[in-house]
């Protein structure tokens, strides 16, 4: 017991500064990137240190599957260099019962990063998006979805346009079931139409069986018109609704279930979200898939030779599956592969093959 809490401490410290080393990294190099990008947005040091703060998390989540191999390399050398590994083998105690204790702790690691650190990352990586959209638009989101249908948003200065629509198209253009609340400067209720369906095209929208009120009216029924067809400008385009959607990340993993229900409720395409879903709930076992692959090349004693290339086959190892994985990723996106096997398939082959080589190494 002392043994594994020594072994798991000290693996635990080996993350947490690789983790903390990626993080400063990647914090400098989004920083540079933020004040290229928005060089003539008025955005100072401060703001880019504040929209890298909001997109750095989203990445580092992106790469723990990397940071973790690492940690496990570093892990597995210092014990070799120090003749720690020899000395637990000789106590009587095999590798594959010693390596009980990293693999709990990549599980542990894996879970907690799932269960804590995901909402954190869907927390920034939203306001990340806001932030982006009002330095280079000077807009919010313009889209969302719930359970009542979808919602969108549009307008200028002076004006602004709440639009819920009970189903949509895959990309947002075509509405059915549809109303538009439009409201003053000062935020008052000037106008609403509801139509049977809603089009957009360049600079508006083609609206068809709708009726107009005026709010603004003493008697808004007894004022109403009925139109067959009907142009409301709008300054949407296919791609601001596109991109409003942003990525599967920004939503929590306890949220995503629900969102996925809205968006098919809704008549959107949610594959790309419930792949997202499977591969979060995966990513446990591929922590561990990345223990087991730096095990299998760098646990052996110093003396024996070869450390440097066999760091570097580990490290082709855990990078191949993570590309492996990114690669299954987009396959399941596209249906050319079940869910399921897009997300759970890549992390099980990792694990069965590591096993392999050290069965091989141990035992055979």
């Amino acid at each position: 017991m002392t043994l594994s809490l020594y072994i798991a401490r000290r693996f635990g410290w080996i993350f947490l500064e690789v983790f903390l080393a990626f993080f400063g990294i990647l914090m400098l190099i989004d920083m540079l990137d933020q004040l290229r990008r928005f060089a003539g947005k008025g955005v100072g040091l401060a703001q880019a240190a504040h929209l890298s703060l909001m997109s750095v998390p989203d990445s580092l989540y992106g790469i723990l599957p990397l940071i973790m191999i690492l940690s496990a390399i570093g892990l597995f050398l210092g014990l070799a260099r120090s003749s720690e590994l020899v000395v637990v083998r000789a106590s009587g105690r095999s590798g594959l019962r010693f390596l009980v204790t990293p693999v709990v702790v990549s599980l542990l690691i894996g879970a907690a990063a799932v269960l804590v650190l995901n909402p954190l990352v869907a927390a920034t990586a939203k306001q990340y998006d806001t932030l982006r959209a009002r330095y280079a638009q000077g807009t919010g989101q313009v889209l969302s979805v719930s359970e009542e249908g979808l919602w969108l948003r549009q307008g200028g200065d002076d004006s602004q346009t709440v639009i819920h629509a009970a189903r949509a198209n895959a990309d947002g253009t075509v509405l059915t079931g549809v109303t538009f609340l439009s409201f003053g400067a000062e935020g008052q209720p000037t106008s609403r139409i509801e139509a049977e369906t809603a089009r957009l095209v360049p600079g508006a929208w083609q609206v068809t069986r709708a009726k107009r009120w005026r709010l603004d009216a003493q008697n808004p029924e007894a004022e109403a018109e009925t139109l067959a067809e009907a142009s409301l400008p709008s300054d949407l385009t296919v791609a601001a609704i596109r991109d409003s959607f942003g990525s599967p990340s920004t939503i929590p993993i306890w949220a995503l279930p629900a969102y996925i229900r809205g968006l098919e409720r809704a008549g959107f395409a949610a594959r790309s979200h419930q792949v997202w879903y499977q591969m979060q709930l995966s990513l446990p076992l591929l922590m561990a898939a990345m223990v087991l692959v730096a095990a299998g090349f760098t646990m052996r004693h110093a003396r024996l030779g070869r450390t440097g290339s066999l760091v570097l086959f580990a490290l082709l190892g855990g990078f191949g599956i993570f590309f492996l994985r990114n690669f299954a990723q987009v396959l399941g996106v596209n249906g050319q592969i079940p869910v399921v096997i897009a997300a759970w398939a890549p992390p099980l082959a990792a694990v069965m093959l590591a096993m392999g080589l050290l069965l091989h190494l141990e035992d055979g």
